[in-house]
């Protein structure tokens, strides 16, 4: 028997997709398109890839990953010389959960705002939501952005200064006091997470779009350090308690991206090895590329149009969820 469709949930879909069109349109953004299929991913040690071979007699055949973020590509178009960009794709994250908010297949839009910082990314996607708004979309969605920092969350809902604590024995020892208990050899990002997951994710408000700005230095990835702070320029937005973009301002130094690069490599064979799991290629080019003073935002489509028509489970807003799929 074949499934019921939610024909209605495609339709706003595709509404959604020509209001982003008109939007970055309209303002000169070039949309690009990027291939699903990369011989070479940036390390992420915590996103498991999809990996498959291509076979060919003539020209041999290679490993290639399914992207779980079409970054790679974008950001060589920004070093090249191209204006701001955006992009409607298909990604992939093998080992996902099954269930109300996750999908191992999912559509993202990422957007490169040449000029901005990531604060300026923030009233911009404040005028993008307010393009997409539908007319029976939450009311609290067409409110004002709760905007503060991570230690702002972490003293209001964790009790937890992290200006004190940038030691991680201190850390540890107030993770103790919180009732929990992390390993001796666990590193300050990972005792930081598993405070911020227990006392703060389930106290954000489930009525406002909360912005959560300037993240600890520690937590390594490609956003600026803002310099004479223990902060990265990075935010993530949180829509009815659920985590639905992030942004950057994109770290333009080449040295530091080699370091992070090297580094995340390394951890990356280091957690694998012996697992069976894939350790992708990296691009010998990507870490040597200028990136321009850019501000770059990932939002993932599915989680928001959950958010503007008031679903609460992401697999009634796509025809063929994976768990379905697996069922088959």
């Amino acid at each position: 028997m074949l499934p019921m469709f939610d024909l209605e949930s495609q339709k706003q879909r595709g509404m959604m997709y020509r209001r982003i069109r008109d939007f970055f349109d309209g303002r000169g953004y070039l949309e690009i398109f990027t291939p699903t299929l990369s011989p070479t991913l940036i390390p992420e040690p915590t996103i498991q890839d999809f990996e498959t071979r291509f076979v060919n007699e003539f020209v041999g055949d290679r490993d290639f990953y399914l992207i779980p973020s079409p970054e790679i590509f974008m950001k060589e178009v920004l070093a090249c010389g191209s204006p701001s960009v955006y992009q409607i794709s298909q990604c992939f994250r093998n080992s996902e959960q099954l269930g109300c908010i996750h999908n191992p297949e999912f559509t993202m839009l990422e957007y490169y705002t040449l000029g901005f910082d990531e604060k300026d990314s923030i009233a911009l996607t404040r005028q993008l939501i307010d393009a997409l708004l539908m007319d029976d979309c939450p009311s609290f969605m067409k409110e004002d952005f709760l905007v503060m920092s991570v230690n702002e969350a972490m003293i209001r809902w964790a009790g937890t200064d992290l200006e004190e604590h940038q030691d991680r024995r201190r850390l540890a020892r107030r993770a103790e006091e919180l009732g929990q208990s992390p390993a001796p050899d666990e590193a300050w990002d990972d005792i930081f997470n598993r405070i911020f997951i227990t006392y703060v994710e389930p106290e954000l408000p489930r009525d406002r779009i909360v912005v959560l700005t300037d993240y600890p230095y520690q937590i390594d990835c490609l956003a600026q350090r803002r310099p004479g702070t223990p902060w990265r320029s990075r935010w993530e937005m949180y829509i009815a308690g659920i985590e639905v973009a992030n942004c950057y301002s994109e770290e333009t130094d080449v040295e530091v991206t080699k370091a992070y690069y090297e580094k995340e490599y390394a951890r990356l064979v280091s957690q694998r090895a012996g697992t069976g799991l894939p350790i992708p290629d990296v691009s010998d080019r990507f870490p040597t590329i200028e990136v321009p003073p850019s501000s770059g935002v990932a939002i993932g489509l599915d989680r928001l149009l959950m958010c503007l028509t008031g679903r609460k489970d992401i697999r009634d807003v796509l025809l063929f969820p994976f768990d379905r799929l697996m069922r088959e």
